[in-house]
């Protein structure tokens, strides 16, 4: 992104910057608060028009009507089906509301969007000029955001992933989760020459978010993909808001049914250093159980990935084939459970007797 040309050291991927020099180095900085991550992969939508909110509680998975300035939130675009088509991070500043997308996707966000706006009166626009910058909050890299941002006002993104949302329901039965102590927010910049160092690039970023189980459109999602199997319900579906497509299927493995895979964390053999890449075969002795979606070389925990699994894939140790065929063991930490789902309290129907009416007891004398 050009935007982010002028900035020293960087080491990019197309459009991306990978990293300044030392992944690690700066995924501790980010982790700490202290360094700003130049997001090239994420791209803004800008909705004005006074049914904005209203309009997009209609047509997607959140429950937005209600949103209040400086108030953030996550919504899907899901297809009849109920697979995830779109996701997008939310903002509301009073007057627009801001959708942040993978880049790969803002675009054909931006067009389905436009084409269900019919009578509302919305406009959708696309602001691929705008740069994000990524932090964690509560240190320097919040500070000097603040400083460079006109009249000290930023907007600024919070991502919900920290907790269950309203309407919300969380999966992963753990004691504590690791989104928990994720505060990432991101922030919209217009010129990024007024930032300051120390930087971190998207190996710091996909490092921190991977170890927080926390999904992503760009990774988790593919054509079979439902918020349920990734525990997206946690922060970007509202269970009882109103009518939207693909509420049908939702509704339904929530209250009767399970995912038929699950998203699952891997913290993998690091002795060898091998970092399986997205699509890496996930196995269970010699059957095929799932698929790599990310994989990162944590500061802390080494290499580590989240991975779609079957699921029937068992839940002890697994494998991952890298891309030379080499096998490499994976410790398995379940995110989203087998039993997941089938939340409802259903009443089972009592069986009816098939005896003939005069072989029931109760029927003696009658």
């Amino acid at each position: 992104m050009a935007m982010f040309d002028s900035l020293a050291g960087a080491v990019r991927d197309g459009d991306t910057i990978a990293h300044f020099g030392n992944p690690l180095i700066e995924q501790r900085r980010l982790a700490a608060g202290d360094a700003l991550a130049p997001l090239g992969d994420r791209t803004v939508i800008e909705v004005t028009g006074e049914d904005r909110l209203t309009w997009l509680d209609s047509i997607t998975s959140q429950s937005v009507a209600r949103l209040r300035a400086g108030e953030s939130t996550e919504l899907l675009v899901l297809d009849p089906q109920g697979r995830v088509e779109h996701a997008a991070g939310v903002l509301e500043d009073g007057t627009s509301v801001w959708l942040i997308a993978d880049a790969a996707d803002a675009e054909k966000l931006a067009v389905w969007l436009q084409r269900m706006v019919f009578r509302s009166r919305v406009t959708v626009t696309l602001r691929p000029e705008i740069a994000l910058v990524g932090f964690f909050a509560g240190g320097s890299a919040e500070a000097r955001i603040v400083a460079a941002a006109p009249h000290g006002t930023p907007l600024v993104w919070r991502d919900p992933w920290q907790h269950v949302q309203p309407g919300g329901h969380q999966y992963a039965d753990v004691e504590h989760h690791p989104g928990s102590d994720y505060a990432w927010s991101v922030a919209l910049v217009d010129d990024a020459r007024a930032l300051s160092e120390p930087f971190a690039g998207a190996l710091a970023a996909e490092a921190l978010r991977i170890a927080a189980w926390r999904p992503r459109w760009a990774h988790e999602v593919d054509d079979r993909a439902i918020p349920h199997e990734s525990d997206w319900i946690r922060s970007a579906v509202h269970l009882s808001k109103g009518c939207y497509r693909g509420q049908e299927t939702v509704a339904k493995v929530h209250n009767l049914g399970h995912p038929p895979r699950r998203l699952a964390a891997l913290l993998l053999d690091g002795s060898d250093v091998i970092l399986p890449a997205p699509g890496a075969v996930v196995l269970a002795g010699e059957s095929e159980v799932g698929h790599v979606t990310s994989s990162a070389l944590h500061y802390e925990d080494g290499p580590i990935a989240l991975a779609i699994l079957s699921r029937r894939a068992p839940v002890g140790e697994l494998l991952v084939r890298s891309e030379d065929g080499i096998d490499v063991a994976a410790a398995q930490q379940v995110i989203v459970p087998a039993d997941a789902g089938a939340t409802a309290d259903v009443p089972r129907l009592t069986r009816l007797s098939r005896r003939p009416l005069g072989d029931d007891p109760r029927n003696a004398g009658a």
